[in-house]
C-alpha cells in the first residue's frame, strides 16, 4: 500500500495550517533555542492568541495551536517583538534546520548552522518539507530524525556531507561544510529531486556522484534523556504537548535561563534545577515516552478517534514502542513500528512491524476492546 498524501507543506508563522481547533502556527527558533523571556513571551502569546496549548515537533519547533484567523496579524507582530520571526517569509519557510541540541557556542555545530542561516537564499527553491541536520557532536544523535541533508561526524572524527537515504557521505570541513551542502540541494533539484519530493525516495531513482558518497558516518549515540544534565536539566513531554501555563510554572520552578527545543518530545532547560513535576516527564522509564500518537480527534480534520486517550490508557499495557494514528497518513511516526493501531471511521486498523498504510492485521477494532484485542495476534 502507499501513503495517503500528507499536507504539501509545514506550518510556519507566516503560512499556518487550519486544524480541527483553528490554525496552527509554527515558530522555528535560530540554534532551537529560546531564552527565558523568549519562552514565556510565547507561553503568553499562547493563552492570549491560542487555545494554550504548544506543540514541540519532530523537527524541533514549537507551534500555537487554536489561533483565530483574525489574530494570525497580530501573532506575528507579537512574534517578531519577541525576537522569534526575523526572516522574510521564503527563508523562514526554508529554515527546517535541526541540530544536535547540547551544541556548544562556537563548535563546528554552531559554526556551520550560523552559516547555513546566512546563506539559506543560495539554496535553490526546494520542496516544502525538504530539511538539513547539522549533527556534528562527537557522534550523530540525529540519524533517524527526519532530514534530507546531514552534516555528522565519520568514523574517524571527521565530517561528512551525506544525502538522506544513502550509506555513505562526502568528506567536508567547517569551512565547505555549508557550499557543499548547497551544491547538493543544485544536484538534487538539477536531477528531478522536487518531483520525488524528499531525498530518499529521489535515490531510489537516481545515483549520487561517487565522490560523494565515499565515507560512512559514526555510528549513532543514544538520544537525550529526562533527567539532569551537563547544560541544566531535560524533561520530557507526553505526546509532544505542553500546556503553556505548566511550562511557566516550570521555568519558575527550575530558574531556567533559556530553553532547548529537540526532536524527541524533550526540552532541554539551560541551568534549570531538576525538580519534580506532574505535567512532565522525568523518569526516564516512563512508558509514554515510547509511544507516539498525532492529536487525533477533534484537533485534526482527518482523524475520526480519539488517539492521545487511547495511548495514555496503552502505553503501561503494551511492551514496546506504539504508535496511534489517526488516519493513515501517519504524521506523528511515518516510520515502522512493532505495533501501530491506525483510526478509520471511529474504530482502529492493527498493524504489526510496519507503517500505518500497510496492510493491517486485524480491522474495525472497536475502542473499548484495544486492550485484550491487540494482544492476541
Amino acid at each position: 500500500m502507499t501513503r495517503p498524501d500528507p499536507k504539501g507543506w509545514c506550518p510556519g508563522a507566516y503560512r499556518p495550517m487550519m486544524s480541527g481547533d483553528g490554525l496552527v502556527v509554527r515558530v522555528r527558533p535560530e540554534f532551537a533555542r529560546l531564552t527565558r523571556a523568549q519562552i514565556q513571551g510565547l507561553c503568553d502569546l499562547s493563552l492570549t492568541y491560542g487555545s494554550g496549548l504548544i506543540d514541540l515537533t519532530s523537527r524541533a519547533n514549537l507551534q500555537i495551536r487554536g489561533v483565530g484567523e483574525d489574530d494570525h496579524e497580530a501573532l506575528l507582530q507579537d512574534l517578531a517583538d519577541l525576537g522569534l520571526l526575523k526572516d522574510d517569509p521564503d527563508l523562514e519557510a526554508r529554515r527546517n534546520i535541526l541540530m544536535a541540541p547540547t551544541w556548544q557556542m562556537d563548535d563546528d555545530t554552531y559554526r556551520i548552522t550560523s552559516e547555513l542561516m546566512k546563506r539559506l537564499a543560495e539554496l535553490p527553491p526546494l520542496p516544502a518539507k525538504v530539511g538539513f541536520a547539522v549533527d556534528t557532536g562527537k557522534t550523530p544523535v540525529l540519524s533517524t530524525n527526519s532530514a534530507d541533508f546531514r552534516i555528522e561526524r565519520d568514523e574517524l572524527g571527521g565530517l561528512i556531507l551525506r544525502a538522506d537515504g544513502a550509506a555513505l557521505g562526502r568528506p567536508v570541513t567547517v569551512e565547505t561544510a555549508v557550499t557543499s551542502l548547497i551544491d547538493m540541494a543544485h544536484w538534487f533539484v538539477d536531477t528531478g529531486g522536487p518531483t520525488n519530493r524528499r531525498m530518499a525516495p529521489h535515490l531510489d531513482k537516481m545515483s549520487l556522484p561517487s565522490a560523494w558518497s565515499t565515507t560512512a558516518p559514526a555510528k549513532t549515540e543514544e538520544t537525550l534523556v529526562p533527567g539532569a544534565h551537563e547544560l541544566g536539566t531535560a524533561y520530557g513531554v507526553a505526546f509532544g504537548q505542553i500546556e503553556a501555563k505548566a511550562l511557566k510554572r516550570l521555568l519558575n520552578q527550575t530558574d531556567a535561563t533559556a530553553l532547548r527545543v529537540t526532536p524527541w518530545r524533550l526540552f532541554l532547560l539551560e541551568n534549570g534545577a531538576e525538580v519534580d513535576s506532574v505535567d512532565f516527564i522525568t523518569d526516564g522509564q516512563d512508558p509514554l515516552l515510547r509511544v507516539n500518537a498525532c492529536p487525533g480527534t477533534p484537533f485534526c480534520t482527518a482523524a475520526s478517534v480519539d488517539t492521545r486517550g487511547i495511548a495514555r490508557e496503552l502505553a503501561h499495557v503494551i511492551t514496546g514502542p506504539l504508535h496511534i494514528s489517526g488516519c493513515a497518513k501517519g504524521c506523528a511516526m511515518p516510520r515502522k513500528c512493532r505495533t501501530t493501531l491506525v483510526g478509520r471511521n471511529g474504530a482502529f486498523d492493527l498493524v504489526r512491524d510496519g507503517v500505518p498504510w500497510d496492510e493491517p492485521r486485524l480491522t474495525g477494532l472497536a475502542p473499548d476492546t484495544l486492550t485484550d484485542r491487540i494482544g492476541e495476534k
